[in-house]
């Protein structure tokens, strides 16, 4: 492997560099989306939603206390903001919560289009050099030639190995992205439509007194 990056010239440095960054992104992605999955407690969000049903703001909020679960999140900010926009503080939080979850996708997504042309740059400085030795030594040693075209195709394989690499967790990851913004969305609804029954209710309750 030394020998192989030795061989590749200098432009190995960045597709080096570029590799360490996705590398240490998925690793960091991939724990994040681990701790989503261990934070779900699907248990904790029905009896949540059943609360809420209830009208039963103060003994949500206790019961929600301290959990990282991203669609609880957005529940309770819309519970807080129920008397100013309901609507507009879950529209808020779940934007909040989608771009946690989209963090250093912007970084993968240049790494997959940067390295393979970093590759190729780098193969066509190596042509070049070749072609500079084909012009002064002529073509009475075509192997230093080949084989400085051999080296330089090693920057293009490594630029596409990388791309190729990140590609799969990058896309990975945005599917991971959009069914939670599906899921927000539909508890948002679901939500929503429970408060408007409860103020519904509770205004025909305050009619019927009178």
């Amino acid at each position: 492997m030394i020998e192989i990056f030795n061989n590749g010239g200098p432009i190995m440095y960045p597709l080096l560099l570029c590799s360490i960054i996705s590398l240490t992104i998925i690793i960091e992605r991939t724990f994040f989306w681990i701790g989503i999955g261990m934070q779900k407690n699907q248990k904790l969000l029905d009896e949540v939603l059943k609360l809420t049903r209830q009208g039963d703001w103060d003994l949500v909020r206790q019961k929600a206390s301290g959990s990282h679960n991203y669609v609880i999140r957005m529940i309770i900010s819309g519970i807080l903001h129920r008397e100013y926009s309901l609507i507009k503080a879950m529209e808020s939080s779940a934007a909040d919560e989608i771009n946690r979850m989209q963090r250093f996708m912007g970084a993968l997504d240049t790494m997959i289009t940067v390295a393979p042309l970093m590759g190729i740059l780098g193969t066509v400085m190596g042509i070049i050099n070749s072609f500079d030795m084909l012009g002064t030594s002529g073509i009475e040693n075509p192997q230093a030639v080949t084989a400085g075209i051999a080296q330089a195709l090693i920057t293009t394989a490594t630029g596409l190995s990388i791309s190729i690499i990140t590609v799969f967790p990058y896309n990975y990851f945005n599917s991971r992205t959009k069914r939670a913004a599906g899921i927000m969305e539909k508890y948002a609804t679901s939500f929503e439509i429970v408060y408007e029954q409860i103020l519904l209710e509770k205004n025909n309750h305050l009619r019927s007194k009178k």
